[in-house]
């Protein structure tokens, strides 16, 4: 008997954003042009696959609640520089569940203001590796390695590992988003870890360390051997506070 999953378990991440709250769709596209191959005396088509490429579409509900809403969120990456990271978290809450991950850039920001009914948003997203060293690919399905929920600062450690069956020989990226932060008195520093047998660890990635009380975002990407097993491990010199933070990781 298959198990489905319901949609309503999806939390949506940008940047140092969680914007679950605000959005109630979140569509990715994943895809992989080719190129017509086929030559005279063919009875059908051939092709060979090129490029990947990968797109994700937003909708929801329009907020202006200052610095956090959905439209100063999404206002503000429309043709921003920097291209935004996103994780969407399929069945969030627990470790393992399916993430969509993507460094892409904002291609529309559309606002809806019916006479009858909710004023909503749309937002396009384009995958793109934008330079960035190791990334093979901007847009990937991975795994969540956090459950998303508020850590007070002295319950930190390593969380639950993701068993991945077998080790891959081409790397990986992760993708980390810290919404809420309030630990005191010191940063706190994010790790990746892999391993081959579910007892000895080695860092995989480590993100640069999240200064007291701040919210942030990062994407890292590593090339070679990502060993089987995988979890998150968080540390802190703060002395006070919690902090929420959402990591995954995508093999390429």
């Amino acid at each position: 008997m298959p198990t489905f999953i319901h949609g309503k378990g999806t939390k949506t991440y940008i940047d140092e954003f969680d914007l679950s709250d605000y959005f109630n769709a979140a569509d990715s596209t994943f895809s992989v042009e080719t190129a017509d191959t086929t030559a005279f005396g063919a009875s059908s088509r051939s092709f060979l696959p090129g490029l990947q490429t990968a797109t994700m579409g937003l909708t929801g509900l329009w907020s202006q609640d200052a610095t956090t809403g959905s439209d100063v969120v999404l206002e503000a990456l429309l043709a921003n520089a920097v291209s935004p990271l996103s994780t969407v978290a399929i069945a969030a809450g627990t470790i393992g569940n399916r993430a969509l991950l993507m460094q892409s850039d904002e291609l529309t920001y559309s606002i809806s203001s019916p006479v009858a009914d909710v004023v909503s948003v749309s937002a396009d997203f384009q995958a793109t590796t934008d330079g960035t060293s190791n990334l093979t690919y901007s847009g990937q399905s991975g795994v969540q390695l956090t459950t998303g929920a508020s850590i007070a600062y002295g319950a930190l450690g390593h969380l639950t590992a993701v068993d991945n069956a077998a080790s891959s020989a081409n790397g990986g990226f992760a993708l980390l988003h810290v919404p809420v932060n309030t630990v005191g008195g010191g940063v706190t520093t994010i790790k990746v870890q892999h391993s081959a047998d579910d007892i000895t660890y080695a860092d995989l990635i480590t993100f640069t360390t999240v200064a007291a009380s701040t919210a942030t975002s990062e994407l890292k990407a590593v090339s070679g051997t990502v060993n089987r097993y995988l979890r998150a491990t968080a540390s802190t010199a703060g002395s006070s506070g919690a902090i929420t933070f959402m990591c995954s990781f995508a093999r390429f």
